[in-house]
C-alpha cells in the first residue's frame, strides 16, 4: 500500500498538483517565491485542469481557424492568429501548472525555439496593432508560423513536438522514411 501511495504522489507531482507531505510543505513555505505562491493559490482539481485545458485549447484552435476567414485583412488575421497561438500555448499550463510550463520552456533543448516563437508572436501583434502595416504583419505571421514548426537550435526537433514524448523521434523517422532526410 505504501508503494502505491508513493506512486500516486509521483503522478501528482508530474501533473503539477500539490503533494500532501507536511515536511515538504513547511520547507516550501520557508523558501517560497512569487511563482510558488501563485501555484499554491491556484490549485485546481484534476477535472478542473482537464476542463481548463480543453476550453483553452479549443478556444485557441477556434481563433486560429477563424483567422482564416480574415486572411486577406492581415491586421485582423495577425491579431486572431496570434491570440489563437497564445491560447493554445497557455492551455498546457492547466495540465502541468504555470511554473512547470515556464521551466520546461526554458529547458536547454527548447530555449531557442521558445524565444523565437514568443518573440515572433510579440512581433506579429506589434505589427498588427501598433504599426498597422499589412506587409509587415504578413511577414511577422510567416515568421510566427515558421517559429511554430522550426527546428530548435541544437537540432532536437520541432517546437510543438518537443512537448510530446517521442514525437521528435517519430517525426525524424517519418521524414527519413518519406523524404530520405532527417528532421
Amino acid at each position: 500500500m505504501e508503494k502505491m501511495n508513493q506512486a500516486f504522489e509521483r503522478v501528482k507531482m508530474l501533473v503539477g498538483m500539490e503533494v500532501d507531505d507536511e515536511e515538504e510543505q513547511q520547507q516550501q513555505q520557508e523558501s517560497s517565491s512569487y511563482m510558488d505562491d501563485f501555484n499554491r493559490n491556484c490549485t485546481l482539481s484534476t477535472k478542473q485542469r482537464l476542463y481548463g485545458f480543453a476550453i483553452c485549447l479549443s478556444a485557441g484552435i477556434t481563433c486560429t481557424l477563424l483567422s482564416m476567414l480574415v486572411f486577406f485583412h492581415p491586421v485582423k488575421f495577425g491579431i486572431t492568429f496570434s491570440l489563437g497561438n497564445l491560447l493554445a500555448l497557455g492551455s498546457t499550463a492547466f495540465l502541468i501548472g504555470p511554473k512547470r510550463q515556464f521551466t520546461m520552456m526554458l529547458d536547454p533543448v527548447r530555449i531557442y525555439a521558445t524565444a523565437m516563437y514568443i518573440a515572433s508572436i510579440i512581433i506579429a501583434l506589434f505589427c498588427a496593432v501598433y504599426v498597422r502595416n499589412k506587409l509587415l504583419t504578413l511577414l511577422a505571421i510567416v515568421l510566427e508560423f515558421g517559429a511554430l514548426i522550426c527546428l530548435t537550435a541544437d537540432g532536437h526537433g520541432l517546437y510543438s513536438a518537443s512537448y510530446i514524448p517521442f514525437a521528435r523521434a517519430m517525426v525524424s523517422k517519418l521524414m527519413l522514411a518519406c523524404f530520405d532526410t532527417e528532421f
